[in-house]
């Protein structure tokens, strides 16, 4: 799962919602001394990525990539799957603010944890805040444009922004494991509380 799973699959606490995301961001060494909040966090993100890394619907997304982003395939899933969760908000998060108010409070709150996340986790927050990453998962061309920004990360060149077109040709397969895969995320999320 990318973010906005992570995000919606945390406790309502900032230091737990933030700790939910920091693994992507920094390393393990920059999490060690963090507040017992960002720990619980951390702890669910753990959680959450090894569940979904074992699940078999996640797999049998991953084995929808042919070469060459089947390398990339667990990747891919987790934003195509942040996709699925955007797109279908309202029928995923019973509950839940709309989508645009969910992301809106989280990206406010996020000023009362500055002086205690890492630095190079902050700079990804004000990104992701200004750009409105979370909110732009909703539409493909937002997948599209995550999918560029995390090409500008790889060690070796790669256009990861053209798998949408394996999202656009597969995506009722795709949005069928999410559909399967989400509820159960859901479930363990709720067993770890």
């Amino acid at each position: 799962m990318n973010w906005l799973a992570h995000l919606y699959l945390s406790e309502g606490d900032v230091e737990f919602r933030v700790g939910n995301l920091l693994p992507d961001w920094v390393g393990p060494s920059e999490l060690v001394g963090l507040p017992e909040g960002f720990q619980r966090g951390i702890a669910r993100h753990r959680r959450i990525d090894a569940f979904t890394d074992a699940h078999p619907m996640v797999r049998r997304s991953v084995r929808r990539f042919e070469k060459p982003f089947r390398r990339f395939g667990s990747v891919l899933t987790d934003v195509f799957y942040d996709h699925f969760l955007a797109a279908g908000w309202c029928g995923h998060c019973a509950g839940a603010p709309p989508l645009g108010e969910f992301v809106s409070e989280f990206y406010e709150s996020v000023d009362a944890v500055r002086e205690r996340v890492p630095a190079q986790a902050w700079e990804v927050l004000e990104h992701m805040r200004r750009a409105d990453w979370l909110g732009s998962y909703a539409t493909l061309p937002g997948i599209e444009m995550t999918l560029r920004r995390m090409s500008r990360r790889l060690r070796r060149p790669f256009d990861l922004a053209a798998a949408v077109e394996v999202l656009e040709k597969e995506y009722e397969g795709f949005r069928e494991d999410f559909e399967a895969f989400f509820p159960e995320v859901r479930r363990e999320c709720l067993c770890a509380q």
